[in-house]
């Protein structure tokens, strides 16, 4: 499937910004799932510093503001041929190696309900059981925004019982590496069947599975991902995949919108 995205992300401030830096990661890379046929980054309001691959492999660049601005504008657009792997996105390969993602972070940390969770998939084969688990998730947390946040905790999204894509893929991850299997952190890009404008980007999780390599899961939807799907970043967890994170200095106050759309 050809898709066409784009990815707009506006700051407004209603003072000068005194400084800023900003990392972004939002230039999807061609691999097992994808080709990337075209790809931009326009950047207004801000210089580059620098760009370079990470060690989980994505392309990494690095934004500063000094001085007068008032407002950033930073959108990545393009078109990514994606193509329907039933969810495989092969071996490991990396600067990472592969024990980091058996690590908890503190978004993943396993606490009693996610030891509750893992425990109630059961037995079956690698894949039934991860299969299992997801469909779990999305029975138990309800897809609802407003009440979680970026930086909300796996344990607590779902002692909740309610949060977004983000959440799911968090408690998937979490959980996954509680019953031994290595997991990590997807963000990217979903099209949607009857939506091509979106707030968000979108993201879901992935579990190591010996003889198959990188196996995904969005427990957001209760499918594996598809030729719908364009990733761009991978991490432990949000903080290391999320598409545009940063510091500010100053009393100015921010005002962000973001737009996304993709489709056929």
């Amino acid at each position: 499937m050809r898709l066409k995205i784009t990815h707009r992300t506006e700051y407004s401030y209603d003072a000068p910004v005194q400084y800023l830096l900003q990392r972004l990661r939002l230039l999807p890379l061609s691999g097992h799932t994808q080709t990337v046929l075209s790809w931009e980054l326009r950047i207004d309001g801000a210089r580059e510093e620098v760009r370079f691959t990470d060690h989980f492999g994505n392309d990494t660049r690095l934004l500063s503001v000094e001085g007068e601005q008032h407002a950033i504008t930073i959108e990545a657009s393009g078109e990514v041929v994606t193509r329907d792997t039933t969810g495989v996105s092969g071996p490991h390969q990396g600067f990472a190696p592969l024990w980091l993602f058996g690590q908890e972070t503190s978004l993943t940390a396993v606490g009693e309900g996610i030891r509750e969770l893992a425990a109630s998939v059961g037995k079956g084969t690698d894949i039934e059981r991860l299969h299992r688990l997801m469909a779990i998730i999305g029975e138990r947390v309800a897809y609802k925004p407003g009440t979680t946040n970026v930086m909300t905790p796996a344990e607590d999204a779902l002692a909740l019982k309610t949060g977004v894509c983000q959440d799911h893929s968090h408690i998937f991850t979490a959980a996954a590496r509680a019953m031994g299997f290595p997991a990590r952190y997807i963000s990217g890009y979903l099209m949607m069947d009857a939506m091509v404008q979106q707030a968000a980007s979108h993201a879901w999780a992935e579990a190591h599975v010996q003889g198959l390599g990188w196996v995904a899961f969005d427990a957001a939807n209760g499918i594996s991902p598809d030729e719908r799907y364009v990733r761009v970043a991978t991490g432990r967890d949000y903080r290391d995949a999320s598409p545009v994170s940063g510091i500010r200095l100053g009393q100015a106050q921010e005002q962000l919108a973001v737009t996304v759309t993709v489709e056929q």
